[in-house]
Order: C-alpha cells, then structure tokens, then sequence
C-alpha cells in the first residue's frame, strides 16, 4: 500500500500542469442568484425549499401564494446560510408553513435575480386519492464529468440542459403530469467518481466540489418542482471510495459533509402521529425524538407512511461506518442503537385507518441478482423489523439496474405472493444512470420476477387505493414500460404485528 500510495504522488507530480483546468459551472454577476433548488415535505401543511448561492446571506426567504401575481405570503429561515470549507457555494433553506393541502402554489426566492417557479402541496395523510410516487436512485452527473445518452389542468414541462433530454431527469421532465413526488434514496451525482476523468486527476478536490455543482444545476428543474426527498448512499460519503486516494480528500469532503449540508434542514423530521389512537400517539412521539434526517426519519402522504434509512452508517457492522467494510470510517450520526430504535417505533406507530400503505426506502438492498450485490448486514440489522410490522415495500438501489421480486423473507418466497402477502415486496431501482454505468443481471435468486440491465431505467409508485398498490418500471430513454405488477394487500388489521 506504501508503494503504491508513493507511486500514485509520483504520477500526479509527473502530470502536473499538463491538464485542464476543472469543469466549474460560471459564477454569475449576482452572488445571491439562487441555483440548485430542492423541495421537500416537511410536515402535513410544510414545505421545505433549499437553494444554494455563491455568497452567504443575510437572510434566507421565500416569497409564496396560490397565484404567481400575488405573492402575499414571505417565509425566512430561522438560521444562517451555511458552507464547508472546500464549497464554493452556500447552503439556503426556508420553510413554507400553513399550506392548504394539494393546492399549486407559486414562489420566488428573495434575490435580485430569481425567478417564479411552482408545487403542487402535500396531501393530507389519510387523503385517499390515488397517486404515483417515482422512485430514482444512483443518478449521476451528465455531461463531461459524467455521460451523456442519445436517445388535470397539465403542468408545464420543466426546461432542462438539452443534453439531458432521453436521459432519466429528462424523462422526469417530460412526465411531469404523471407522478407528485420522488424519493431518492442515495448516490447523488458521483462526485467521488472524479478520478474516472484523467483530466480530473491533479485536482480531486475541486473536481469533486465542480461535479457537485453540476449535477444539483441538472437536478434543480425537477427537485425545484417536485417535492423531492432524499436519503444517504455509499458514494455521499466521501470524496472518493479507493482507500489509497483518501488521503487525498481534505476534512470537509469526508463523512457525508455536503450531504448534510443540502439537506439536513430540508427533510423533515418524523411526522407527528395521525392516528386517534394514544398508544400510536406516544410511538409516534417517540420515533420524532429519535429520527436524524437526513439520515432517518418518516414522513405521510396521503395513502402513504414513508420510512427512510441509513444503509450505509449507525447499525451493527454499517459498511461505510467505523470500522466498516468499505473503510471510509463515516459517522456515527446518532448515538448507539437510535437508528432502529426509531425504526421499531416509527414501524409501529403506523395507523393502517389513515395510511393503509407502509414503504421503507435505504441505498444497499439484501436482495439482489448477481453475485455479490447484497448487504448482508442490512438484512440482519432491517429485515426483521419491516417483517415484524408488515411493510409493504421495500425499495433500493446500489446495484445499478431494475429489478422485482416475489415478496421475500429470509430468502423464502413469501406463498401468498402478490395477493395479501406478509413478507415485503422488495425492489431495486438503481439504473437511472452514472458514469460507472449499469450492472449486469447476473444469477437470479428463484424468488426473482424482473430484472433489466439494458438501458437507465427508474420506478414508480401508484398507490391506487387503500388494497391496491402499482409497480412500473420505465425505460428513460423511451418512456417504455418495461414491467408492470400490482400488490394486492387487504390491510385490515390497523397496527401490524407478525
């Protein structure tokens, strides 16, 4: 390892100077632009909305209202723009309160030079209207630092960069009148992956940082539209995954830094309990204790109680934690235990009267095609506990395809299979696209039902009705539905316990 960390100082020194410059985005005139906008659910009547600036402000607002001509309403955040010490950027957030459920609303962020955008507000848990959920996972930057590929009233189509047109956020674009929401459950952008590029290779640590800006630019028709909730993957944990380049990524590229720093205060914590029942009510409150967005916590949407997870950190024998088997030594970010004692409490405080459909969402699934795929510590860490409390769906990605399976536990097919099965149906939704491209199929477990490995691929979700729950996985590219299931579960017991 000595020889080869001297041999690789030596290349870079050999190299020096004789390399492009990294590929930033421009700095505009006006410091205070805002870029790289991000909505999310932050409460049952709360919106959060995250942009960045190039300069720190004086105060982070929001002007908003139900007509883009009037923006009667003004919302500041309560703390300063923050940043971290190799960002060229600062962290903004301000947080829209009191908003009349499923109702388009218009804003602006405070600047001299932004523009009107709009959302549409979250539906109140137990809203029994049907709607879809998209699902994208391991979505890299586009580009030169990345790839490129060739091939009710209705919103208006979000505009994104041209080359991003047959790609995964060009399809999210063009499909806008389809879906209301998309969890995003790790692997944003691939910044760690600057090595890839030869011209990168004298400057990691700004064409980390340049790779970031790049792909939250690319990201912000989307995430500035939709509300779009994000959870921890493998490569938001450190300037790069090859052990011998680590020491290479200073201090404020490590541990999930400018993850923390885009999304700590936009996600919300758990959700206060819907239910009329106290026992509820108390396990509720006691998962909002325990949650730690943007790293674990919960939150409702009309049919739905979503959960998300840190498969990467703060649970016995975490990969990427202390001492873990990717060794990037990240976190802990609670204390010991905190994650799955909220995931328990969280799991069990769900009131199947109000949202009859439970989905847990993390980045590293335990089950897999291929060899080699699963996270056998998840499972042995997660599994029980989303049995235990009968979670519908389990969705991840880390392996970069599509894939469905039977419901599953413990390796066995669950023999109700889709019609009102105990175990979760479990997906892997990890081929939107990034510079280390797809993943192979590979061997397929009996339990297996689809995979697709041929082109960027993403999920969605339609929660039908309070039995019947849609699984559709598209072709990015095309638009093509590759496959398509329904999971039938007749929910007639309010609190779950297996």
């Amino acid at each position: 390892m000595v020889g080869l960390l001297s041999l690789s100082k030596a290349v870079l020194l050999v190299a020096a100077g004789a390399l492009a410059s990294v590929n930033y985005p421009p700095i505009p005139e006006d410091l205070s632009t805002p870029f790289q906008r991000r909505l999310a659910v932050y409460g049952p009547n709360a919106v959060s909305v995250g942009w960045n600036t190039y300069e720190k402000l004086n105060q982070s607002c929001v002007l908003y209202g139900t007509s883009a001509d009037k923006l009667s309403s003004r919302s500041c955040g309560s703390k300063l723009s923050t940043t971290y010490e190799t960002s060229r950027t600062w962290s903004n957030v301000a947080i829209l309160n009191n908003l009349t459920p499923t109702t388009t609303y218009y804003y602006k962020i405070v600047s001299t030079n932004s523009t009107v955008d709009h959302f549409l507000s979250p539906r109140t848990p137990g809203d029994k209207t049907s709607f879809s959920m998209d699902v994208v996972i391991d979505l890299g930057v586009y580009g030169k630092d990345g790839f490129t590929v060739d091939s009710k009233k209705k919103d208006t189509i979000p505009v994104v960069q041209p080359e991003l047109n047959h790609t995964t956020i060009g399809r999210l674009a063009q499909t806008v009148n389809d879906y209301e929401i998309v969890i995003h459950p790790g692997d944003f952008g691939y910044s760690d992956d600057w090595y890839l590029k030869f011209s990168n290779i004298l400057q990691g640590k700004e064409a980390y940082q340049a790779i970031l800006e790049q792909f939250y630019d690319q990201l912000a028709p989307i995430a500035g539209r939709k509300l779009y909730m994000a959870s921890p993957g493998n490569h938001e944990a450190d300037c790069s995954e090859i052990p011998y380049l680590l020491e290479l990524c200073p201090e404020g590229q490590k541990n999930f830094t400018d993850f923390m720093h885009r999304f700590e205060d936009t996600m919300p914590v758990a959700f206060a309990s819907s239910s009329s029942n106290k026992t509820a009510q108390a396990l509720a409150a006691k998962a909002r204790r325990l949650s730690n967005p943007p790293f674990w916590y919960s939150f409702e949407y009309g049919l739905v109680h979503v959960t998300m997870i840190d498969t990467e950190t703060d649970f016995p024998d975490a990969p990427d934690g202390t001492d873990g088997s990717a060794k990037l030594d990240s976190g802990p970010f609670g204390k010991a235990g905190q994650q799955l004692k909220f995931l328990e409490a969280d799991l069990a405080s769900v009131d199947r009267t109000v949202t009859p459909w439970v989905v847990v969402a993390g980045h590293r699934p335990w089950y897999s095609t291929g060899f080699g795929n699963t996270c056998d510590s998840c499972q042995a860490a997660f599994e029980n506990l989303l049995y235990k409390y009968g979670v519908d769906i389990g969705v991840f990605g880390h392996v970069h395809n599509s894939q469905r399976f039977l419901p599953v536990v413990n390796g066995t097919a669950d023999p109700n299979g889709m019609k009102n099965p105990k175990a979760p149906l479990y997906i892997v939704a990890g081929g939107a696209g990034n510079i280390e491209g797809l993943s192979n199929v590979g061997s397929k477990p009996d339990y297996t039902e689809f995979v697709y490995a041929d082109d960027y691929s993403y999920a969605s979700l339609t929660f039908v009705d309070e039995q019947n729950l849609k699984v559709d996985f598209i072709r990015s590219s095309t638009g093509e539905n590759l496959d398509s299931s329904t999971l039938y579960k007749e929910h007639k017991t309010p609190f779950v316990v297996q």
